[in-house]
């Protein structure tokens, strides 16, 4: 399907006033001489382990543990996220050495 220049102008236009909207809306909900609500922090302290949870529960949504590798760099991978998590406090190296893990493990020893 290919699109006219107007309608591919007119999607432009969509996607740029989307991105636009997305960036300037939080400037004018939350001004900068305001003080930030409360459940603003609260979500800004809950979301990061929420997401973190979110991703453990879809990272193992197809584990079989009756065939395959059992899970085990599944369960492997969990366990250093949380140690590692527990360690450094550090959210994106927690995810990212949990990834290296896994990868390693799938690629080299499963």
């Amino acid at each position: 399907m290919s699109m006219t220049l107007l309608e591919r102008m007119i999607t432009i236009g969509m996607v740029v006033l989307g991105t636009m909207m997305t960036r300037f809306i939080p400037f004018l909900i939350f001004p900068s001489g305001r003080p930030t609500p409360k459940y603003v922090k609260y979500l800004g302290n809950v979301l990061p382990s929420a997401a973190l949870g979110l991703l453990v529960v879809y990272s193992v949504r197809d584990v079989n543990l009756m065939s395959g590798n059992h899970g085990i760099p599944e369960l492997i991978s969990i366990a250093v996220v949380a140690l590692v998590h527990i360690w450094r406090k550090n959210m994106l190296f927690s995810i990212v050495s949990g990834t290296v893990v896994y990868m390693v493990l799938v690629q080299l020893l499963f």
